[in-house]
């Protein structure tokens, strides 16, 4: 008789995701927050550097973090880069707007005085043509029926998981629900 070998887990990629206090020149990283394979959420506000004066009024408006939150609330930026490098070192980790996302990262490692010790890539290379085409679609319909706070880094990447997981392989693995998590447990990061 022969025997099979279970069927290996589905395991969903580490996903990050940055709030920053703008776009463009002078912007910089206020937020991150990362989902893990497992679903345990990751989140922190980041202290600005001195250096980082930039405000962008609109962006605030997105995602309801002030700057004065950013100061009483903010870790400093060489304890979160340091928690990034313990929590996700030799990964690589996934986001929606490596282009953005990068820089802020980038701005964060180096006002900290280290490097990254994970592989930051774009989550668009773990998806076919069909599926960049639904993904839009999907991720509405995630962010609907999980009901995540909007616009702050861990629930911003919790959804990215879940939409990925849900285009991948449909919506009966726990990796595209909450796991039995709380919501309360994705985007808050502090205040």
């Amino acid at each position: 008789m022969a025997v099979l070998d279970p069927v290996a887990p589905t395991v969903a990629p580490t996903i990050l995701d940055l709030e920053a206090s703008g776009f463009g020149r002078g912007s910089y990283p206020i937020e991150i927050g990362f989902v893990e394979a497992t679903g345990l959420p990751f989140c922190s506000l980041i202290q600005p550097a001195p250096e980082w004066q930039h405000w962008d009024e609109q962006a605030e408006q997105l995602h309801g973090i002030s700057r004065e939150l950013l100061l009483r609330h903010g870790r400093p930026r060489e304890w979160v880069a340091e928690e990034l490098n313990r929590r996700l070192a030799g990964q690589t980790v996934y986001c929606d707007s490596w282009g953005h996302d990068y820089s802020w990262l980038s701005k964060l490692f180096e006002s900290a005085g280290c490097l990254p010790r994970f592989k930051l890539e774009d989550l668009r290379r773990l998806l076919s043509e069909d599926e960049a085409g639904r993904w839009s679609m999907v991720q509405a319909q995630v962010r609907d029926e999980a009901r995540l706070r909007r616009h702050r880094a861990s629930a911003d990447a919790k959804v990215l998981q879940m939409t990925l997981m849900r285009i991948k392989h449909g919506a009966d693995l726990a990796t595209t629900t909450l796991g039995g998590r709380s919501r309360d447990e994705f985007g808050n990061c502090g205040g």
